[in-house]
This record gives structure tokens, sequence and C-alpha cells, in this order.
């Protein structure tokens, strides 16, 4: 014990020594092992620091109150909840029937001695240096300690008096205002005066403004009435505290007064699930994530950490062969003075223990020093503040443990070569010659075909990506494994090169232990460079043939749905003005109520539908007076065939997101969505209505326009299975021939047609033609004058389809150049130190000093290249897979869809195959050519003087 204590001591100050002496390769391996666990620890410190306890999440939701109160809106009637109230339902179960709805008076609720503070939250649109800014409203007394932690003072004061406001810090930012600003709303001029900066530990990037309880969202909302404009919505929910808390029975008897109530008692001690009612009754259940880690994600984690182990030593182990090559003399002489094999690999890997510690101790302390640095730039892109800075000793043990696993396993081949020298080759710098292994050809082998075996299965037998990644990893690992063999394919192309490229590649080939861990390595990083650069690449073929255009190439919509339409004006001339605008074709839609009501409906507003007749009805669709599914009635085969009826088709409905598709407009809309019909044309000049869409069309040639004003009555009647009460219009129509694109317009007929027919209308917007794109400048100015103007405009400049994955492929490729050019540079270095005395023979017998440069560069662009073809062909095989999965998933439901009576809106899957072959010619092409040059241009013309070896 003592024996092998002693000896494992002195190996490890050999090399301490030895890496301290060559400062340059043992900073590069550091760096190599300790980036991942810089990585990993401060990714871990984040997670662990941003998850909240009980305490810190009921501190920023009720403050110091013991329980939140709020309405469920379901009319008073009993409920059951979930402990932590984000989950009820009422405790009857209402069946086919329609559940009750209704506000519920909670402050009647408040047991005796309570103390309570409301909290109300709306919204509006306030006025800002830039125009106006959709903001929440929320008067809460932040000064009352029952508010304490909900809101986090920045600077100045909370407000104090009815004009006075308090802003988050993001909308002082947004607004471009600051304390001592004053600031107002929409169709309410009366000015509030900004007196201080909060922020929401929760939100940090949230637009409010905080007013005194009844200084605000009241007044405002009798402001919009008087306006004309719609009367902005308001919560209000109240905190409670109480002598004693809440306890889990409290809250299940407020329950039955149909209040939710979130308490903080029960909270910090959770009842159990058989406690809880709601978790008792069907289709409801506790679906709080386990504490657990699924074990397809572990497998995934599991493999993606060995992966990048293997990668890591796959770089490093060359490496520290460099450094055992030059220190053989030393570990030569260790041998002529009694040392022994284990002697030998000792000192070796303790080249690994000591690099992987060091880099386990510099990732972890760097982690703990940047992500305490980057505290606030990490909470801000993350929208919330962290609870505290959570260390956690034991996960960051085991990351630094991998670490030191890591430079364990890269040295683990080296230490095994070294020691196999003879102490005579050692001392007098001769290499010996060894065979290569005929075991581990044999395993890569049986590895790729089971792997590919395995790939194979997941991607024609069944639909799981997780069988296709696993089965090209371990065809990929034994690549791996088959790269010495493959390295020796590549020497017979020897014969055909000149004398430089030649030499290189035989030096590569008859040394392959030092060039076929280079070569993996650059194999592995290009494989998985290519697969998912395939895969990218694939999917946005993918999505670009699925692409629906909402208008023609360089045409624009700017539409307003929101309180009439009464902005539509501004808009308009805004985008007239900014925009290279051909042809301008304003439209409106149809209204029904109030002129201020919006397409989706509200308080005094009705809606109005387009009338399908009964034969154009999908009988996979249609109304049945049993309530029954009626496409039930029919067979699978009638079911498909169906699906492929014109009454069953789905049109795209573009960026016309209003009833029916049905705009009011004139001839220029057809001109702007480039429409060519005379007869179209011809029918609106006659006061018809030019349809897009056949089912709308009746046999006597007529659309028929439903209004329906009361949308209470409306909803009842569908309920029961009844016609829905309303005014029918009918108008003349055209049906547009088929082939005509019209970009989700379904109906468009004249203001003059709709005023005749009885149709009230609002502004809704207006298409443009441009005679060229849009520059980047002009957009960001119009956006800033929409910005001003405030309104909430749907606007669409058709530009095609635009892949986002460019970056993504110019990233991989760096990424795998930067693989490349490493490996293929440290296994030249090993290739300099092996053939220095061929070097030297070359420049003895009259080679001139540029020979050496070139054959530095040939090495490494030789090793490069190999890694890359190898990693080329090896990539696109997984992305070939995961992409047949993803066509047998999308063909089977297809096929569902159809058999269903769903495809009416779906075509046959598109799931393409493309090769990015920009990223590979680069790989193949440009990252070994430049890993040459660069070699040759930090490789010495001439090598350094050097004594005489001993023979």
């Amino acid at each position: 014990m003592n024996t092998w204590f002693h000896s494992w001591r002195a190996a490890i100050r050999i090399a301490r020594r030895d890496a301290w002496r060559y400062k340059g390769r043992s900073f590069l391996v550091l760096a190599m092992i300790a980036l991942p666990i810089l990585g990993v620890s401060a990714a871990d410190l984040t997670l662990r620091s941003s998850e909240l306890s009980t305490e810190e999440r009921l501190s920023r939701t009720i403050g110091a109150a013991d329980a939140w109160f709020d309405d469920s809106d379901y009319g008073g009637v009993p409920i059951l909840q979930s402990p932590d109230g984000e989950m009820n339902t009422p405790a009857k179960d209402y069946g086919d029937q329609s559940w009750p709805s209704g506000p519920t008076d909670v402050t009647k609720t408040f047991p005796a001695g309570s103390t309570v503070l409301t909290d109300t939250s709306g919204s509006g649109k306030l006025t800002t240096v830039h125009g106006l800014l959709q903001t929440e409203i929320r008067e809460l007394k932040a000064t009352d300690p029952m508010a304490r932690g909900i809101m986090t003072l920045q600077e100045g004061r909370f407000p104090e008096k009815a004009d006075e406001v308090a802003a988050t810090t993001h909308f002082l930012e947004a607004s471009g205002l600051t304390i001592g600003s004053t600031l107002s709303a929409r169709g309410y001029d009366r000015p509030y005066r900004i007196v201080g900066a909060y922020e929401l530990p929760n939100e940090l990037k949230a637009d409010q403004v905080n007013a005194l309880p009844g200084a605000f969202l009241a007044p405002y909302a009798k402001a919009a009435e008087r306006a004309g404009l719609t009367k902005p919505e308001h919560s209000t929910r109240y905190l409670v505290k109480l002598s004693g808390g809440f306890t889990w029975n409290m809250v299940q008897q407020i329950n039955t007064k149909g209040v939710v109530v979130v308490s903080r008692a029960v909270l910090m001690d959770p009842p159990a699930d058989s406690e809880v009612p709601l978790y008792q009754k069907e289709n409801w259940g506790n679906y709080r994530m386990g504490s657990g880690v699924p074990a397809a994600e572990l497998a995934a984690l599991g493999t993606v950490v060995g992966l990048a182990m293997l990668e890591i030593c796959l770089l490093a182990g060359p490496a520290f062969a460099v450094g055992a090559r030059r220190s053989r003399r030393q570990l030569g002489l260790v041998g002529a003075n009694g040392g022994d094999r284990s002697h030998i690999r000792a000192i070796v890997l303790s080249g690994g223990l000591v690099i992987g510690v060091a880099a386990a101790i510099v990732g972890t302390i760097l982690a703990l020093i940047l992500t305490f640095a980057l505290q606030p730039l990490l909470e801000e892109y993350m929208g919330q503040r962290f609870g505290s800075f959570d260390i956690r000793p034991l996960e960051l043990l085991g990351i630094a443990l991998i670490a030191v696993l890591t430079g364990l396993m890269a040295a683990i081949v080296p230490a095994i070569t070294s020691s196999r020298q003879t102490v005579l080759a050692s001392l007098t710098g001769r290499r010996g010659v060894r065979r290569s292994s005929r075991v581990l050809p044999l395993i890569g082998l049986a590895a790729v075909l089971l792997g590919g075996a395995i790939a194979l299965y997941g991607s024609v037998v069944s639909d799981q990506f997780v069988i296709v990644a696993g089965g090209s990893a371990i065809a990929e690992l034994g690549v791996v494994a088959l790269t010495p063999a493959l390295v020796g394919l590549f020497g017979r192309t020897g014969r055909w090169l000149p004398l430089s490229p030649r030499l290189a590649l035989r030096d590569a080939v008859r040394n392959r232990g030092r060039t076929a861990p280079a070569v993996a390595a650059v194999l592995a990083a290009v494989a998985g460079t290519v697969a998912v650069s395939t895969y990218a690449a694939s999917r946005d073929a993918q999505a670009e043939a699925e692409y629906q255009a909402r208008l023609p190439y360089g045409a624009v919509s700017a539409l307003v749905a929101e309180e009439g339409g009464r902005d539509v004006p501004a808009v308009r001339d805004a985008v007239q003005r900014l925009l290279p605008v051909d042809t301008r074709a304003d439209v409106d839609r149809v209204q029904v109520g109030k002129a201020n009501c919006s397409p989706y409906g509200g308080p005094g507003c009705g809606r109005y539908e387009i009338v399908i007749p009964k034969a154009n009805e999908c009988p996979l669709w249609a109304p049945s007076v049993d309530g029954e599914d009626p496409a039930a009635k029919f067979s699978r085969q009638e079911r498909e065939k169906l699906a492929k009826d014109w009454r069953c088709k789905q049109g795209d409905d573009g960026g016309v997101n209003v009833e029916g598709g049905l705009l009011i407009g004139d001839a220029k809309l057809l001109k702007v969505l480039g429409i060519k019909d005379a007869g179209a044309e011809k029918a609106l000049a006659e006061g018809k209505i030019v349809s897009f869409a056949k089912p709308q069309v009746d046999r006597d040639g007529t659309v028929d326009i439903k209004l329906i004003a009361d949308q209470a009555k409306a909803d009842q009647a569908a309920e029961e299975g009844k016609p829905v009460p309303g005014e029918v219009k009918s108008l003349p129509a055209y049906l547009v021939p088929e082939g005509q694109k019209a970009y989700g317009v379904q109906g468009l007929i004249t203001p003059a047609t709709a005023k005749t027919a009885g149709l009230s209308t609002v502004p809704l917007g207006s298409f443009f033609s441009t005679d060229r794109m849009p520059t980047t400048e002009a957009r960001q100015k119009l956006d800033g004058e929409l910005a001003k103007i405030g309104s909430d405009v749907d606007l669409h400049l058709e530009e095609g389809f635009v892949g986002d994955s460019s970056i993504v492929l110019l990233a991989l490729t760096v990424f795998a150049g930067l693989v490349t050019i490493g490996a293929a540079g440290i296994a030249t270095g090993l290739a300099q130190a092996d053939a220095e005395a061929d070097l030297k023979t070359l420049s003895a017998v009259g080679a001139p000093p540029r020979v050496r440069r070139t054959l530095s560069g040939f090495q490494c662009g030789v090793v490069a290249a190999m890694g890359v073809i190898l990693g080329s062909v090896a990539g696109v095989l997984p992305a070939i897979g995961l992409r047949l999965t993803e066509e047998r998933a999308q063909t089977r439901f297809y096929e569902e869809a159809l058999a269903q009576g769903w495809g009416g809106s779906t075509t046959p899957p598109y799931v393409p195959v493309v090769v990015p072959w920009e990223t590979l010619l680069a790989l193949l092409i440009l990252v070994p050519l430049g890993a040459a040059l660069l070699a040759a241009l930090v490789t010495r013309s001439r090598g350094a003087l050097a004594r005489r070896a001993a023979t």
C-alpha cells in the first residue's frame, strides 16, 4: 500500500512538472476540458438559482397576505379547486348542459376579522414619447404592508395621490418617459404624473403602471364609453390577511360559494392528493411534474454527455501522446532506473489526472464567478429575478468529476502505448514497429451493422426518433472504431500523389496510433454537423413547399379590426407615404351592432355569417339532429371519397380574418391580388357579390348573409340545435372560375352594393401593390409611424418563403471547421515530433527548407480531409433515417385524416431529403485547405539545432 502511494505521488509530481514545462499544450488540453465544465456548471447554477421556493413564489404573488381570493366566473355555484388554485371546475357534473357563468360577489366570502386589500388589473393605450403603448394598468396600494414583495421599488416612490402613478422600468424604457413625466390614456385626457419606477420580480419585461385603487380604471372606462370606444375590461382579486391563516378545510368551505382561494398555509403544507376532491373527479388529476426524470430524457442526456466526452478524449488523446513522445527519453530513464510498465503508465495517466483536476477547478471557479457577475444579464434574459444564488456542492462536484474522468480517459491510450516501448527504444528515440489491432475493426464493423439495422428499423418500421438517433449513435461509434482500418485504405491512393502529399499520407497511414484519434475526432464533429445540416435543409425545403403566401409577392396589407376602424385612415396614409405603393385598394367589413365593436364580438355587438345552402353542406360536417358525429354514419371508403369532394374542401384563409372572408371593396382589390377576370369586374359594377367559394353560392346564383343582432339568443339556439335567428340578406353572385388564387378572400362586394343591401360597414384597412420590394429602412420607418398611431395593426409584407436555417448551417460549419483544424493541428504536432529525424535526413540530402513547411501543411490537410470525407458520409445517413421516420408519421396522419373525413384541408405529405451542398463543399474543400495552409504558415522552415543523438 505504501509503495503504491509513493509511486503515484512521484508520478503526479512528474506529471505536474511536465504540465508546467509545456504550458501551451497543457493550456490547450485544459481549455478543451474546462470549457464544457464551465458551461454545464454555469447552467446548473443558473437553473438552481432561478428555481423559487414556495415562500419566494408566494411573496411575489400574494405579498405578505395569507390568501388570494378570486372569482371563478361560474356564477357562484360550488366549485372544486387544486391546492395551488391553478385548476378549478364546478362541483356538479353538467354533462351536455351549458356550464354556469357569471360573476360572484367575492366580498361576501371574507371571514370575520379579515383585512382585505384589492388588486385590480386592466389595460389601455397610454401616451408615450413615441405615440401609444398597450399597457397593463394595475390598481394596488403598493405601500400597504400586505403588498410587500409583489413590487420592488427601484427609484422614486409609489403613488400617494389619485393623479400619480408608478411605472415599471421596462415601461419607462419602452415609452421614453422618466420619473416626473406625465401620461394619459387614449380617449381619457386626464394627466397622471409618474412618481416612481418599480419592477415585478417575476415579470421584468412587463409594461405596467400602478395607481391607487379607483384612481384610473373606473374613470378611464367612463371616458371611453363617452368617446364611443370599447369599455376596457378589468378584473379584481383580493389579498386577505387573517389571524391563523386559511386551512385546506377553510378553502373548501369558501369554494362552495364559487370563489377560488390561493392559501399560504395550504401551499406551505399541501394536502395529500386523496384529500383533494378535484383529483378524485373523472378526467381530473394531479398533473404536476414528478421529481423523477423520464427514462428517455435520461438516455438522451447520457448519450449527449458520452459523445461529448468521447469527442474531448479524441481531441485531447493525441495531445497527451505528443507529451509522452516528447518525454520518451525521460520515461526511458525511469525504466532504466528500475521502473516497470505500471510506473510508465502511472506517469502518463497522472498527466491526464493533473490536467483533469485543473480543468475541473478552473471550470467550476469560472462558472461561479461568471454566473455571479452576469446574474443581472441572466435575470433580464430569463425575465425574472433569481430567488437566491443557489450553489449545490454535490452537483458541482459531480460535474467536476466528469472533467477528471475525461482527462484520465484521454490519457489511457497514450499511457498504454508508452508503457509498451522498450527502454532502449525510448532512450535512443527509435519508434519500433507495432501492428494495428485486428479486433478493433471487427468490433467497429459489428457496431456499424448493428447501429445501421437499429436506425433502419426505426425509420422504416417504427416511428420513434429515439430509435433512429440511438442506432445512428451506435453506428457512428462503430465508424470511429473502424477509423484505423479506413485510414489504411486511404494509403492506397498515395501512389498517384506528388512527393510531399505522398510522404504526408504514408506517414499518417504508417502511424495510425496518432492519426486515427484525430481523424475520429474530425469525423465525429463533421458527422454531427452534416446530420444536423441535412436535416435542417430538408425541413426548410419542406416548409418552403408547404408555404402559403398571404399575398402576391411584394404586396402589402394593413388591417385594423379594433375600435371600429378608428385609426384606419392614419394607417393607410402612413403606408402610402413610406412604401413604394403602386395601387391602393381600401376595404371595409360588415358590422352588426355598435360601430366600435370588434369582429370577435363583445357587449352590445352582434355578428353575421355566410349561410351555406343545404345542398352545399359537407355531409361529414353537416349538423345532425341527434347530436352525433355525422361522419360516423359513413364507411371508411365513403369518408375518404367525401374528403376530396368540393363541398368538404377548405380554402386557405390567408390574412383575411373576417367572417366568411367577406370584404367590402372595389375592382382595385382584384388588381392588387393579381386576379384577372373581366367577369368579376363586370359583376362588381352590376352590384353582385364576387364569390371565390363555391359552397357559398346557391343553385339560383345567390349568396345569403345572415345578420345576427342578439348573440345570446343565437348561442342558445345553437345549443338547442335550433336555427339561429337573424335577418337574411340575399345578394346575386358571380362565381369566379377555379384557378384564381384569392389569398383568403372568399367574397367581395362594393360599398354601394352593401349600402343598397342594408349592410352596415366600418373601415378595415387596405391592400397595396408595390412597384419594388420596400427597403429595410422604409419598413423601419413605417413600424415607427404605426407605433405612434398606437393601434393593433395587422401589417404584412409578402416576401415569399424565408428560411431560418442559414445561420444554423453557418454556425455548424464554423464549429466543424474549428474542431477539424484543432484535431488536425494536434496530429500534425505529433507527426512533427515523430518525423524530426526524417526531416533532418531530408535536409541533409539537399531538400530545400520549404519541404518542412510543405510537409507539415500536407500532414495537417491529409488528416482533415480523411476526417471530413468519412464524417460527411457518416452524417448524411442519420438525417435520411430521421426524415424517413417523419415521412411515415405524416403519411399515416394524412391517411387517417382522409379516413375520418378531416382531409378537406390537408394535402399529401411532402418530406424531401435535401443535401446542403454548400455546407458539404465548404467542409470538403475549404476546411482541409484552410487547415493545410494554417499548418504551413505556423511551421518553421528550418528545424532547431540539436545535439547529436546517442547511438
